[in-house]
């Protein structure tokens, strides 16, 4: 071979090398969780990813995400109780039903990592267990019908399923060792 036939299959070899990666660099940026940890959920203002983002521990993330379940159930509650309802009232109902059920999925997802890496989260169990309870309690009494229940029922439903998941995990996680052995001094 020479030089003069090398040319156009090296050529022609460039060329399909940058349309496959320009091909596929749409498809790599749009899939979510693609470019790593950097992605935000949804339902977490910036403050709130970056506080997630900033936490080290299981334990710490669980005790944020119950707080901003909490707040959730908070603006829900408030927007279901005002006398003169947004115009938008059904997609903010279920987007705050949604928020919620997005954070107690997240603190449960935490369990399984703090069991991975062996770490002690038994304080953050309890509170995300009386927490929880509380929030079933006041999930179970917006089931029982009421102005508008129709809009936001079926939200509710996957809320409530979620929050009894959650419980399941932690009695679960409760009931086996939390972290290494401690090693005492003698």
């Amino acid at each position: 071979m020479t030089a003069s036939t090398q040319k156009p299959s090296i050529h022609l070899a460039w060329i399909f090398l940058v349309a496959g990666i320009l091909a596929l660099a749409p498809a790599y940026l749009a899939v979510p969780g693609a470019r790593g940890a950097a992605q935000q959920k949804d339902y977490l203002s910036e403050e709130e990813a970056n506080k997630i983002r900033d936490t080290y521990t299981p334990a710490e993330r669980i005790r944020l995400f119950v707080t901003f379940a909490e707040d959730r159930l908070k603006q829900f509650d408030y927007e279901l109780n005002r006398k003169t309802p947004d115009r938008r009232r059904p997609e903010i109902l279920n987007a705050f039903l949604n928020g919620y059920a997005g954070c107690i999925d997240d603190a449960a997802d935490q369990i399984d990592i703090a069991r991975e890496k062996q770490m002690d989260i038994r304080e953050a169990l309890k509170l995300m267990k009386a927490k929880d309870q509380e929030f079933l309690a006041q999930l179970e009494a917006y089931d029982k019908g009421g102005t508008d229940f129709d809009l936001y029922k079926d939200t509710l439903e996957d809320a409530i399923d979620g929050t009894k998941d959650a419980l399941s995990d932690i009695d679960e996680a409760q009931k086996q060792p939390s972290g290494p052995p401690v090693r005492r001094k003698q």
